[in-house]
């Protein structure tokens, strides 16, 4: 599936170079490079093991590799921390739900851009002028850009709590695009889903690269979806790349269908 990007993209490209990471006796990524083109989408996948989450955790600044570096556009982002790295784009969801129950959609929501207000803690504290105007100025951006985006407008008033899974793994995305992110990280973020739960959410994540341009790396499992949108396909095996191209050239690489997708699928 071809899909044309914005000449206003405003995606922004990542690096992982040779990076390294060990948890005491585990090698657990053995020097994995690619890249991530900017306004693209990029798949990450491999068998349960081979390192994907490793990645994803040592992109967003959960882990600190031990040898390479991760380049965000061109600043090096190895050493920041996560906070940081959201300021400079860098958003992403979580394969298992990570929102706070007994608050409502849109409050859940707006939690994702609260690092966008300069409000002082004091300020904040007191919830005085300035914090309740960039309160209000988050909440109206918050309701115009995302969620009628997502065509979640029905129920931001509802609690979480209350929700079926897939409208929950929505609202996950709402809240990370609430971040302005240039580039999304998406962990799963069809894990568990039936079909139809599927096919919306392949939606809305071709409609966030080809209307927004932001950049999307992904993980997941679901091949039919991976091969469907991506543009870009890196696989993972025992935290090595062991190939990476187009759909169409990883689908037909031998080590892949060896390690992952199983011979059969080379012929569909």
């Amino acid at each position: 599936m071809s899909r044309a990007v914005p000449a206003e993209a405003v995606g922004l490209g990542l690096r992982v170079e040779q990076v390294d990471l060990r948890f005491g006796g585990i090698h657990a990524l053995r020097g994995v490079s690619f890249e991530a083109a900017p306004g693209r989408i990029t798949a990450v996948i491999g068998p349960n093991g081979a390192g994907k989450t490793s990645v994803f955790n040592a992109i967003s600044g959960f882990y600190k590799p031990s040898a390479g570096r991760v380049l965000l556009g061109e600043r090096d982002i190895t050493r920041e921390p996560v906070h940081a790295r959201a300021g400079m784009g860098l958003g992403r969801t979580f394969q298992n739900i990570a929102l706070f129950r007994g608050l409502s959609v849109l409050e859940n929501i707006k939690l994702g851009g609260h690092h966008l207000m300069h409000s002082g803690l004091l300020s904040a504290l007191a919830y005085g002028r300035k914090a309740r105007v960039e309160e209000d100025a988050l909440r109206a951006d918050v309701e115009k850009r995302v969620v009628d985006f997502l065509e979640i407008d029905h129920i931001r008033h509802r609690s979480v709590d209350a929700l079926p899974y897939g409208l929950q793994k929505r609202v996950e995305l709402a809240r990370a695009l609430a971040m302005r992110p240039r580039m999304l990280m998406l962990d799963e973020p069809v894990a568990g889903m039936n079909r139809e739960e599927t096919e919306d959410m392949a939606r809305f994540i071709l409609d966030v690269q080809e209307e927004w341009g932001v950049s999307v790396l992904l993980v997941e499992h679901d091949m039919g979806m991976v091969m469907d949108i991506s543009s870009h396909v890196v696989v993972l095996n025992f935290g090595q790349v062991i190939a990476a191209g187009t759909p169409d050239e990883v689908r037909r690489h031998p080590q892949v269908i060896e390690a992952y997708l199983g011979a059969e699928s080379a012929t569909h």
